[in-house]
């Protein structure tokens, strides 16, 4: 299967799925990942090569969560796959079942990667406002010409043309900066909201204490993504175990359910910002896109009517 141009690299979630389906059904883990780097279509060239090294890990009876950060990709494109990586290493070193957590967790990843979707989806308007915004100078200047009003000599052949030129150049590249700063500030930062907490509540499902279950958690996410869990959530994930002392209440689906409410509010927060995007756009295009437009096609024909007036 060739994936169509502008389609989502392969994703961790389908193959998490995969894997846990198979631990299931009774496969042994190094099978289930050789099974899974098997079947990896032509466009999973990521999937294979991860797939492929945690296979060689559990033959080897080395940690297979060290073998997953290690193929994982780098950038974005690898951030769920270290996701993986912590989480495995959790449940490896706490004793967890494997098959219900992976399972688990490939229902996060899929309703990060449908976040995603849904903030590239609203940011798609905004984008290409920005580039047609961004054109309408050359459309200004190629409109004079198609008109019959020929300022190409002004342009080019006079300090006055050429002010103009390097001035709508500026202007269009402050404005090409300044969009895309916009841009950068309304795409979500964080990759991964909720899923340290569904790291803890892996390591919980092993039995192990609570305390330690944390700890470990806190470890195996500085290993695999390589800093310490965003303050915020590592604040939640000591108010849900403290809350789940005084109520008696499972720790595990409390944490799995105030990491489903993160993921919701990051998505709502990110459709807000796509909206906001939208108008505030309009600030490179009045500060900088109009005038440029005006530089290059009204100034160059005002002053060649006024020079073929004085002439």
């Amino acid at each position: 299967m060739v994936r169509r141009r502008g389609s989502p690299p392969p994703d961790a979630a389908g193959t998490v799925q995969r894997v846990a389906v198979l631990l299931g059904a009774g496969v042994a883990p190094p099978a289930a990942w050789a099974l899974v780097a098997e079947a990896a279509g032509a466009d999973e060239a990521v999937v294979r090569e991860v797939a492929g090294a945690a296979a060689a890990a559990g033959r080897a009876g080395t940690p297979v969560g060290h073998a997953l950060r290690g193929a994982a990709p780098p950038g974005a494109e690898g951030e769920s796959w270290r996701g993986l990586a912590c989480a495995w290493s959790v449940a490896e070193r706490c004793g967890a079942p494997l098959a219900p957590c992976l399972d688990r967790f490939a229902e996060a990843l899929r309703a990060l990667r449908e976040a995603r979707r849904d903030v590239d989806v609203a940011l798609s308007g905004p984008r290409a406002s920005s580039r047609v915004v961004l054109a309408l100078p050359v459309v200004g200047l190629g409109l004079s010409l198609a008109l019959g009003l020929d300022v190409a000599p002004v342009l080019v052949g006079t300090p006055w043309g050429w002010g103009c030129l390097g001035t709508a150049a500026g202007l269009v590249a402050i404005a090409r900066s300044w969009s895309a700063r916009l841009v950068r500030g309304a795409t979500p930062r964080d990759a991964v909201p909720g899923l340290f907490l569904e790291v803890v509540a892996v390591a919980l499902s092993g039995g192990a204490p609570w305390d330690d279950a944390l700890a470990g958690a806190r470890q195996a996410w500085a290993e695999a993504l390589g800093a310490a869990p965003a303050a915020e959530e590592d604040a939640e994930a000591d108010r849900v175990l403290a809350l789940a002392r005084r109520a008696g209440a499972p720790a595990g689906a409390l944490l799995r359910a105030g990491a489903d409410e993160r993921r919701r509010e990051a998505r709502a927060a990110a459709r807000a910002a796509a909206e906001r995007l939208g108008v505030t756009l309009m600030l490179p295009l009045g500060a900088c896109v109009l005038p440029a437009f005006v530089v290059v096609a009204v100034v160059p024909l005002v002053v060649a009517l006024s020079s073929s007036t004085a002439w």
